[in-house]
């Protein structure tokens, strides 16, 4: 579908000259000119750049808003990331495929850990997605589009709900996000930078953890071998403080067959986001997935009034290792493919 995607814009915005570009140069492009910038403040909605309407009205047309499930394409789709990578069995380390003696080749720097009789015992015993299915699973991205969206209770209707990077969810934000988390992921920066890598008092990080109750916690932690330690300390603090969330670790030979995988299909980045391999772990242990928060460009698709980079702070995230926009492309075909949902409207509608 990306193929025939080709989009012939022409519009002068902040200074700049866009032409004639296809999908991915466009997507660039855009969010180039849309990123959120730290040190400039949100424009107006009076404010907003010159022939923005017309460049989302363009992405609007891509995406069906009359969406039905289509159970070949999803079935197709779902064999196609079973056979090559896999998650359902691979995609977390356990004790059963990761024993005492191994060794985990860190999928990113390629450092070699060691795994220890320590080590092995914060291993779950079993993949907990191997033998289970859920007829619906919500995936719940950070982006600013869930700003009184008030989509909380159609995120909580469903089975599984999985969020991204320990995200706040009390307060103003449950009746936009909801509440209900049966897997929140933690990448290891979060750790080293807001918890001072935990080698100091852990109430603070133990006290984030309570809002997402007895879910599971992933952590991508063997990627690169640095962040090894401090996510075993994060482990012994859940343990010590007796926190009921179950923290797992993503297999770093399931990441490198994802990547592999996507780059079959086109994308390439340098590390999928955590949206991507979540997503694609949700296709293979749910009937059916709904995808929200995921739009990667400043301003609303709707309103247009413009967009933070994340519901809850401005914080851009890094260009260099994450292709948002090009993965938000491959959303669009498989929203319209009816393999998964991606909403892009406030749920009061649910139409962009």
């Amino acid at each position: 579908m990306r193929k025939k995607l080709s989009i012939v814009i022409n519009l002068l915005c902040l200074g700049s000259l866009l032409t004639t570009f296809t999908w991915y140069a466009f997507e660039d492009s855009f969010v180039e000119l849309h990123r959120p910038n730290p040190q400039r403040s949100a424009p107006k909605p009076s404010e907003l750049c010159k022939g923005c309407k017309e460049v989302i009205d363009e992405v609007k047309k891509l995406y069906n808003q009359t969406w039905e499930k289509h159970e070949e394409n999803y079935h197709r789709f779902r064999l196609q990331l079973s056979i090559n990578c896999n998650g359902s069995n691979n995609g977390i380390v356990t004790q059963e495929n990761t024993p005492v003696g191994s060794k985990i080749i860190c999928d990113k720097d390629r450092s070699v850990i060691s795994v220890t009789p320590e080590l092995f015992k914060i291993f779950i015993k079993e993949n907990p997605f191997s033998k289970k299915r859920w007829d619906t699973c919500s995936i719940v991205g950070s982006g600013g589009i869930l700003t009184n969206s008030g989509c909380g209770k159609m995120i909580d209707s469903a089975d599984f709900v999985i969020r991204c990077n320990l995200p706040p969810l009390e307060n103003e934000f449950h009746n936009d996000v909801g509440r209900k988390t049966n897997l929140v992921t933690a990448n290891p920066s979060i750790f080293m930078q807001k918890y001072g890598s935990l080698t100091g008092r852990r109430r603070a990080f133990a006290d984030s953890l309570q809002q997402y109750g007895n879910s599971l916690l992933l952590f991508p932690c063997f990627s690169y071998g640095g962040t090894r330690p401090a996510c075993q300390r994060a482990v012994y603090a859940i343990e010590d403080m007796d926190i009921p969330i179950q923290p797992i670790f993503i297999n770093p030979r399931y990441l490198e067959r994802l990547v592999k995988f996507w780059q079959s299909l086109g994308l390439k980045e340098y590390r999928p986001s955590t949206g991507l391999y979540l997503t694609s772990l949700a296709l293979e242990f749910c009937e059916t997935v709904h995808l929200y928060g995921f739009w990667p460009f400043s301003n609303h698709p709707d309103k247009l009034f413009p967009l933070t980079n994340h519901y809850y702070d401005n914080v851009p995230y890094d260009r260099k290792v994450h292709a948002m926009p090009k993965e938000f492309s491959h959303w669009v075909e498989l929203h319209n493919k009816g393999v998964l949902k991606l909403h892009l409207g406030d749920c009061k509608s649910d139409q962009v």
